[in-house]
C-alpha cells in the first residue's frame, strides 16, 4: 500500500479525490482532503477501473461503416478531355458521398472551386468557402495522370494521413455543368465523392435529376446526397 500511495501525488491525488467525493456522502466530502495512503490506494485503484471500463466501451463501439467505393473503371470518364476549356471557376451546386448526410443540408452552404490551368497541363485548384462568416481559400495542385481527365493530387506528403488522391472528370459540356469524382485514402479509409459543378449558380431540374442518377450509381442513397444552400458572400469575390 505504501509504494501505492507514494504514486499518488499532485494531479493524481486531486482527481481521486474529486472522484471519491463524487462517490460520497457530504461528511466524506468534508474529509475527502485527508484521505490516508490506504483510501488513497483504493480510490486510485477504483479510478482505474472506472477509465479501463470506458474505453472498452468506446473500443466496442466501432466508428461506422462508409460504403465502399466503387472501381474506377465503374465510373465514367470524361472522352476526348480538354484541359483548356474545363479551367475556369464553377459553382459547387450539388455533392454526394460516402461521408456526408443528408441531415447537414441545412448547413452546408455553396463554394466555388476555380481550375487554373499551367503550362504543364496540371491545375492550379481554389476552393473559396464561407466558414465561421470568414472566407477561407484552400488551394492545392492536381497533377495528370496517363489518362486525360483523371488526376492525382500533387505534393500528397503536405497532406498528413492522406496515402492517395485521385480526381476523375466523369462528364462535362464544359460550357455549363461538370460532374466529377474524387477518391480518397486517408488513415486507410477509403473515402470517395461526387460533386456537381456549374458555371453559374442556378440547378435545373433536368441537372438535379442527372447528378441523383449518378451518384446512386456509385452505390449512394438520396441520405448521401447534399444540394449546398446558395450564398453570395465570399463565393462572388473575384
Amino acid at each position: 500500500m505504501k509504494v501505492l500511495a507514494d504514486l499518488v501525488s499532485g494531479e493524481t491525488r486531486f482527481l481521486v479525490q474529486r472522484w471519491l467525493s463524487s462517490r460520497c456522502d457530504c461528511t466524506c466530502s468534508r474529509s475527502a482532503s485527508f484521505l490516508g495512503p490506504e483510501i488513497m490506494a483504493l480510490g486510485l485503484l477504483w479510478l482505474g477501473f472506472t477509465l479501463l471500463g470506458a474505453l472498452q466501451t468506446q473500443a466496442r463501439d466501432p466508428a461506422p461503416k462508409l460504403i465502399p467505393a466503387p472501381p474506377l473503371d465503374r465510373v465514367p470518364l470524361q472522352p476526348d478531355f480538354k484541359d483548356d476549356q474545363f479551367q475556369g471557376k464553377w459553382y459547387v451546386v450539388g455533392v454526394a458521398g460516402n461521408a456526408f448526410k443528408k441531415e447537414e443540408q441545412g448547413q452546408f452552404t455553396m463554394y466555388t472551386t476555380t481550375y487554373e490551368l499551367k503550362e504543364d497541363h496540371s491545375y492550379n485548384v481554389t476552393s473559396i468557402l464561407l466558414r465561421d462568416q470568414n472566407c477561407d481559400h484552400w488551394i492545392r495542385t492536381f497533377i495528370p495522370s496517363s489518362q486525360p481527365g483523371q488526376f492525382n493530387l500533387g505534393d500528397i506528403k503536405r497532406y498528413f494521413g492522406v496515402q492517395s488522391y485521385i480526381v476523375r472528370v466523369a462528364d462535362t459540356d464544359y460550357n455549363q455543368f461538370a460532374i466529377v469524382f474524387f477518391r480518397k485514402v486517408y488513415k486507410n479509409q477509403e473515402y470517395f465523392k461526387t460533386t456537381l459543378y456549374r458555371r453559374t449558380k442556378e440547378l435545373t431540374p433536368e441537372l438535379r435529376e442527372k447528378f441523383i442518377s449518378f451518384a446512386k450509381s456509385l452505390g449512394l442513397t438520396d441520405d448521401h446526397i447534399i444540394f449546398p444552400v446558395p450564398i453570395d458572400q465570399c463565393i462572388d469575390e473575384e
